[in-house]
């Protein structure tokens, strides 16, 4: 039996799309994806999701989102180390998408922006 390393998510930007740009030229981006849940009594939490998008769709989401954009996210969970600016070793969870899709765009169309990469190792 094999294994499976995916998440569906809908929500928000939390903010605008932070596009950067690897040392090899490749554009990365990455987006805080707000999403909300509902619990017994009306309240509401608030579950935040850190998005990681590569290439055109990197490319494409900071040319057409911004704060507050509707978007669905599919991709796989990844975890990473980095270190911080106190020399510290911290670790990130984040989804690395594979899928985008722009909801609520021009005339309430849904835009889909599939990854260009087959899935393989993230080319950081």
């Amino acid at each position: 039996m094999g294994t499976v390393n995916k998440a569906i998510v809908l929500g928000r930007l939390g903010s605008d799309v932070e596009l950067n740009e690897t040392s090899g030229g490749l554009a990365v981006a990455n987006i805080s994806l707000a999403t909300d849940n509902f619990v017994k009594g009306g309240d509401k939490t608030t579950e935040w999701h850190k998005v990681v998008l590569w290439d055109k769709m990197a490319q494409n989401a900071a040319s057409y989102l911004s704060k507050g954009s509707e978007v669905y996210v599919e991709g796989r969970l990844q975890t990473r180390s980095y270190e911080n600016k106190e020399g510290l070793t911290k670790y990130t969870t984040e989804i690395v998408a594979n899928n985008l899709q722009f909801i609520g765009g021009k005339g309430g169309k849904t835009v889909a922006i599939n990854d260009q990469f087959d899935g393989g190792e993230t080319p950081f």
